[in-house]
Formats: C-alpha cells, sequence, structure tokens
C-alpha cells in the first residue's frame, strides 16, 4: 500500500460539515465516516449496543428494539461522566472498522477523508496529515440545532457547550472551511484546498522516488 495523505475532517455541531463531506466525495475522494460507523457498531445484536443497554438500562431502547438516540443523547450532553462513559464504550470499536475501511482501499489511493465530528476531542488529530475543520458562528449554530432538532435554545447552547470550543479548535486546524456562505462558495474553497493537497503530494513524491 502507497503512502496516503489522510485529511481529517471536523467541525462543529451543525457547522455543514455533511456538505464539505459530499464536495469531497464529489471530487473523487473516499470518505470513511465515523458517524455511518457509530450507527452500525450499535445495531441490535452488536457488542457495543449490549454494552451500552448494560450500562445505561433499557430506557435507551426505543419501541423497535434499536437505541433510542434523543434519550441517550439527553443523557451524555448533560453529564460529561457519562459520555466519557458511551465513549469508552464506542470508541474502540470504531477505530476497529476505522482499520478495516483503510486496508478495503485501493493500493493507489493517495488522499483519504476521516470525516469525525469529534476527531480533535478524541485525539484522532495525531493520526492524519491535516486537520480541516468546517465552522459557522454560533448563532448559526444554535438557529440550525432548533430547527434541525426541534430543540429548544437552551438545549442547542448545551449541545454546543458539549463539544470543544470553536477557538480550541482553530488552533489545531490546518485549514478552515467558513461555511456561513452559499454552497457554492464553500464548493470553490474546498477544490482550491483539494488542489493544494495534491500539489503537496506530488511535491512529496519527487523525494520518496
Amino acid at each position: 500500500m502507497n503512502w496516503m495523505f489522510i485529511i481529517g475532517l471536523t467541525g462543529g455541531i451543525a457547522s455543514g460539515k455533511s456538505t464539505v463531506s459530499d464536495i469531497l466525495r464529489e471530487l473523487g475522494l473516499p470518505v470513511i465516516d465515523a458517524d455511518q460507523i457509530a450507527r452500525e457498531i450499535v445495531e441490535p445484536g452488536q457488542p457495543a449496543y449490549n454494552d451500552i443497554v448494560r450500562e445505561f438500562g433499557p430506557a435507551v431502547v426505543g419501541p423497535d428494539g434499536r437505541l433510542d438516540r434523543k434519550v441517550l443523547g439527553d443523557l451524555v450532553f448533560n453529564n460529561p461522566d457519562l459520555r466519557e462513559k458511551l465513549n469508552r464504550i464506542t470508541h474502540p470499536r470504531l477505530w476497529e472498522v476505522f482499520d478495516y475501511e483503510m486496508q478495503q482501499l485501493p493500493p493507489d489511493t493517495d488522499i483519504v477523508v476521516w470525516d469525525v465530528p469529534l476527531l480533535l476531542e478524541t485525539g484522532m488529530d495525531d493520526k492524519v496529515d491535516e486537520v480541516w475543520l468546517v465552522w459557522v458562528d454560533e448563532l448559526m449554530q444554535i438557529e440550525r440545532i432548533m430547527n434541525r432538532d426541534n430543540l429548544t435554545e437552551e438545549e442547542a447552547r448545551k449541545r454546543i457547550k458539549a463539544q470543544m470550543p470553536l477557538k480550541e479548535k482553530i488552533k489545531r486546524a490546518h485549514r478552515l472551511i467558513d461555511n456561513r456562505g452559499t454552497v457554492e462558495e464553500t464548493r470553490e474553497l474546498v477544490t482550491s484546498f483539494y488542489n493544494e493537497v495534491k500539489s503537496i503530494i506530488k511535491e512529496s513524491r519527487k523525494y520518496m522516488n
């Protein structure tokens, strides 16, 4: 397998990270989606599902037998200790699937995107070549969360506060993607970043060959 350039894509809640992820897919890049993996590993019958029900009780199970993500989300967003407990259950399994997905990529893959909401909070940024941070201002975040998840302003603010402050994320990011404008403006910025990374890889290959 060739050396791969890993882009760690992250962003605050309701920052529009999925839009950027879609743009990167359109550019032909493989995207490993932590949210999707996180949903798969807690399906009924999976070890993580069993551990979560054992730790948090039957209240987190919905009528269909699947985890009630809203109930579980309310529990962990309001309690850092419970959030840590949930992370200890899910993160090792998440890594196992990440490793597997990386092994499945074609050997000539140059660039891969890790789409991870909590990339910085979990220390996964140590394993990527660049951190790309999608951001919007807090008022826009609050408005989007309230509309998307049907939450009150207070609940929206709690969800934002459960994550690392934006100022801290900015310090650790290599590239900032301002997503307050139009999709076309975001696409233009992401495409220029992508072209810059391709140039970096091309230059690096000169010294590797």
